[in-house]
C-alpha cells in the first residue's frame, strides 16, 4: 500500500509538471476560489497558514491525501500546514474523536495514513469508541494512554473547534482549503466546468488544477504579507 501511496504522489508531481509547464494558471475569483466575506485569525510572520478541511470517512479525501501531502512537502517553509475533521454529524464523531486524539497526542503524521488505510483498504468502520480504541491500541499506541485522551477535556475542546472553524470558514463540502484565513478553494471548486464536462477529468487531474489555484493563493497571500512591511 505504501508503494501506491507512493506511485499516486509521482503520478501527481508528473501531471502537475506538465499543466504548469503547458501554460500559466491564472485562477479567477469566483470561479476557482472565494474570498471569505471576513478574513479569520491566521499566525503573524512570512508563512502562509494552509488548512484542509476533510473527513476519514470521505473516499475523495482519501485519494487527496498523498497528492495534497506530497504538495505540502514541496511548499516547505512557505506555509503552515494542518488538518481540521470535519464535524459531520453523530456517525462521524468517533472519527473526529480519533484525529483530535492523534493530535493531542503529537502523533498525527505517524498515524494520519493509517487511518485512512483502515477505512478505505482494511474495512475498519471507526462507527464507536470501543472500535476506535480497539484499533488504536492494535496499531501500537497504548491503550490506556489513548484511552485518557480520547475522553480529556482538551479533546472535547478540540471537537468542538473544529465544528466552529466549519462554520467561520463556510465548509460545506470536502476536501476543502483554506489559504491565509480568507480564500477557500477545493478540487471541486477548481474545476467548475467538471460539472458539465460528464466527469471527463479523472480525479487526480482535478487535484491538480487544485493545487495549481493553491500555489497562486499562496503567492498572493505572500505578496499581500510582503506589502504590509
Amino acid at each position: 500500500m505504501q508503494l501506491l501511496r507512493r506511485a499516486i504522489c509521482a503520478a501527481a508531481l508528473l501531471t502537475l509538471g506538465g499543466l504548469v509547464s503547458a501554460a500559466p494558471f491564472a485562477p479567477k475569483e469566483g470561479v476557482h476560489y472565494k474570498v471569505l466575506p471576513q478574513k479569520m485569525d491566521t499566525p503573524a510572520g512570512k508563512q502562509v497558514e494552509v488548512i484542509e478541511f476533510f473527513a476519514y470517512s470521505c473516499p475523495h479525501c482519501n485519494v487527496f491525501e498523498p497528492v495534497l501531502a506530497a504538495w505540502v512537502k514541496k511548499q516547505g517553509d512557505n506555509i503552515a500546514f494542518r488538518r481540521v475533521h470535519v464535524a459531520a454529524g453523530q456517525r462521524a464523531l468517533p472519527q473526529l474523536r480519533l484525529f483530535a486524539t492523534l493530535e493531542a497526542l503529537g502523533l498525527t503524521e505517524q498515524y494520519h495514513g493509517k487511518v485512512f488505510a483502515a477505512m478505505h483498504q482494511q474495512g475498519v468502520r471507526f462507527a464507536d469508541d470501543d472500535e476506535v480504541v480497539d484499533w488504536a491500541a492494535k496499531a501500537g499506541i497504548d491503550r490506556a494512554r489513548f484511552t485518557d485522551a480520547y475522553r480529556s477535556m482538551g479533546v472535547q475542546s478540540r471537537v468542538r473547534r473544529a465544528a466552529a472553524m466549519m462554520n467561520d470558514y463556510k465548509v460545506d463540502h470536502w476536501p476543502f482549503v483554506a489559504v491565509d484565513g480568507r480564500f477557500v478553494t477545493s478540487p471541486s471548486m477548481a474545476n467548475p466546468d467538471e460539472s458539465h464536462n460528464h466527469g471527463a477529468q479523472s480525479e487526480l487531474e482535478q487535484q491538480q488544477v487544485a493545487l495549481q489555484v493553491m500555489d497562486a493563493l499562496v503567492e498572493k497571500a505572500k505578496a499581500a504579507k510582503a506589502d504590509k512591511k
